[in-house]
């Protein structure tokens, strides 16, 4: 575990918050109340570079309240146990809101009551665990991915108003926020919007060798196909290529954002005609809600209005509404450019 203290607060602030090169107090935010509070992030993995980002994210929003005392951090690293003794350990050690990444879904949920019913201020995030607001915890701030599936479906229809073949990846096999996602599409989209990926989507963990392996799959079974929807679309990247072996021009991508995936369609758009790409933010930001559900709570502040992170939309390289694709060459491709963190701070974070 890491321990921030309150402290070491504006040493962290002019490392984390650069602006023109000098740190900034900002006003306090009107979910900061007058109560002090120790805050804890737990992941239920942290391994990965989108992780280590929406947890500083969370970090820097909870450092915006003075009365923040403390923020402390751990990662279950993909062991279910691990991530239930760490939601039990914090509330033992006295911490008074945890903020709550639930990778084990309802397997958290006697762990997550447990520590809510002994008085702690408790706020589940992005993953469903189950359970009810007010019962088992304090706020469950989700994000909407059926938002994310019709963004997506709204701009197929733009470049494709007559129908097409799509193939939708998303992560672990009935994964919510893929079954989601594909609600949001089935709103908007036609039957004339044929999905040739086995129903209801084709499985890739969100790995990426796992998803060269399935798209290369299906593009030999389906060498037309004319849009790939994936929630993740750095994991794409590797798998890409597989489309010049059939000499097929890469496809219009609807997707996530990430400057891997920014980068690699300046560089090869060119070349591949039919190569259009759309994203949402990938959602880092979403952790910045949840913190500020749950500082509200344990110091007494104002609550926030929103209770569902949205994700926005991101790039298109067709409208260049909100905006044209963006790469930052200058640095590492794992940074998401949709995040409010700063390229250069999240280019530290994983740069560490």
């Amino acid at each position: 575990m890491k321990l921030f203290n309150q402290k070491t607060k504006i040493t962290a602030a002019v490392a984390m918050l650069s602006l023109c090169g000098t740190a900034t107090l900002a006003e306090v935010p009107s979910w900061c109340g007058p109560s002090e509070a120790s805050v804890a992030l737990l992941d239920g993995f942290g391994g990965n570079s989108w992780r280590q980002i929406t947890t500083a994210s969370a970090r820097e929003e909870a450092l915006k309240c003075p009365q923040v005392t403390s923020v402390e951090y751990a990662d279950g690293q993909g062991n279910t146990q691990k991530a239930i003794s760490d939601i039990k350990g914090m509330a033992a050690r006295g911490i008074d809101a945890l903020v709550v990444f639930g990778d084990a879904g309802p397997a958290v949920l006697p762990a997550v009551t447990s520590v809510y019913k002994s008085g702690k201020v408790v706020v589940p995030y992005r993953v469903d665990i189950g359970g009810k607001a007010g019962e088992n915890y304090t706020k469950w701030i989700g994000a909407s991915f059926v938002n994310d599936g019709e963004n997506w479906g709204r701009w197929i229809m733009e470049i494709l108003p007559n129908g097409g073949k799509l193939l939708f990846l998303s992560g672990p096999a009935g994964n919510s926020q893929g079954l989601d996602e594909l609600k949001g599409l089935k709103n908007v989209l036609g039957e004339e919007y044929v999905f040739v990926n086995p129903a209801p989507f084709a499985v890739t963990n969100w790995d990426p060798a796992l998803t060269q392996q399935v798209l290369t799959a299906e593009v030999s079974k389906n060498p037309d196909i004319d849009v790939i929807i994936s929630d993740f679309g750095p994991s794409l990247l590797g798998a890409l290529p597989a489309f010049a072996k059939f000499g097929k021009s890469i496809p219009a991508i609807a997707t996530s954002d990430g400057n891997s995936l920014g980068c690699f369609w300046k560089e090869n758009q060119a070349d591949n005609s039919k190569f259009k790409l759309f994203t949402t933010a990938t959602g880092n930001d979403n952790a910045r809600l949840a913190m500020q559900w749950a500082v509200a709570s344990a110091t007494g502040g104002t609550m926030p209005s929103d209770e569902i992170f949205l994700a926005p939309m991101f790039e298109n390289s067709v409208s260049k509404d909100p905006s044209p694709v963006v790469c930052r060459p200058d640095m590492p491709g794992a940074i998401y450019n949709s995040a409010q963190l700063s390229a250069e701070d999240q280019a530290k974070i994983i740069n560490q």
